[in-house]
């Protein structure tokens, strides 16, 4: 999918946002190895924990559909500064795609890029499992 149409699609996530309780919506759109996109939008719950973030729903939503390998993922936000995934989040990158490239937008539209190794450096990941 071409840059601006994966932005596209993580902002129009933004309106189907479950937040009351934040008033912080936050939409994405994950592109898998093949081309395939899919999206997510933050759902909160009264139970703080209970709810699940953009990034963690479009990805997710991509393994179930029997998706692993991902390229890229555009996080969009309303705010002044740059929505960056929580760390949670990141570590579930992390599980899929350590060379994950993460563009972060605010709500001007404005975009920002990072790799995952820049945001979640000497992360822990599978190969860290593995019988030795």
């Amino acid at each position: 999918m071409k840059h601006e149409a994966l932005k596209a699609a993580a902002r129009s996530m933004l309106e189907r946002a479950y937040c009351p309780y934040s008033h912080f919506p936050v939409g994405a759109a994950l592109e898998c190895e093949d081309g395939t996109v899919y999206t997510g939008c933050n759902v909160e719950n009264a139970a703080y924990p209970a709810g699940i973030c953009a990034e963690r729903s479009a990805i997710s939503h991509a393994v179930a559909e029997g998706h692993t390998r991902f390229r890229r993922i555009v996080i969009a936000g309303k705010s002044e500064d740059f929505c960056v995934p929580c760390g949670m989040c990141r570590q579930v990158m992390r599980e899929f795609a350590p060379d994950l490239e993460i563009i972060c937008l605010n709500g001007a539209g404005e975009e920002k890029a990072f790799t995952l190794e820049q945001l979640l450096p000497h992360s822990f990941g599978p190969e860290f499992l593995s019988n030795n």
